[in-house]
């Protein structure tokens, strides 16, 4: 079976980059996504349909995980320079394929670290130890 740029991302990794930081590979992204917030209005007189009204859109906290490994260096430092204080950075999320070739980009807007993870280290139950980096953001952005 021969596999083509229009193949869907069966096996995929994420890279991830915020502003001119590169965080490397993930092999697991949850969250990407939005929720538009709808407010129930109901109309006297009218009982045939109740009105829906979007109000806003909220973005789900995207979360990141990989083993452990080179690239956990490069969270580390990107963690540690919010130690003065945090500011919003731009993020890209790309879908890449098992041959490195991109699947599908996202790029947001106004990220933060929410919550990172190291892993468990226990000689009792020997597991591959990863780490978990959670995002909050603002919203997506168009193609650059």
């Amino acid at each position: 079976m021969t596999t083509s740029n229009a193949d869907p991302a069966v096996s995929v990794c994420f890279t991830v980059r915020i502003d001119d930081d590169d965080l490397g590979y993930f092999n697991s992204c949850d969250g990407l996504g939005c929720e538009v917030v709808i407010e129930q209005r109901e109309e006297g007189g009218n009982n045939g349909f109740v009105w829906q009204l979007p109000t806003r859109i909220k973005y789900s906290t995207i979360k990141l995980s990989r083993p452990v490994g080179e690239d956990s260096d490069k969270l580390t430092a990107w963690l540690a320079g919010f130690a003065n204080g945090v500011s919003r950075k731009t993020a890209t999320i790309e879908a890449r394929r098992a041959d490195k070739s991109v699947v599908a980009t996202w790029h947001l807007d106004g990220v933060i670290p929410v919550r990172w993870s190291g892993p468990s280290l226990s000689p009792e139950s020997p597991k591959i130890a990863t780490e978990t980096i959670e995002l909050a953001h603002h919203g997506f952005l168009p193609g650059a």
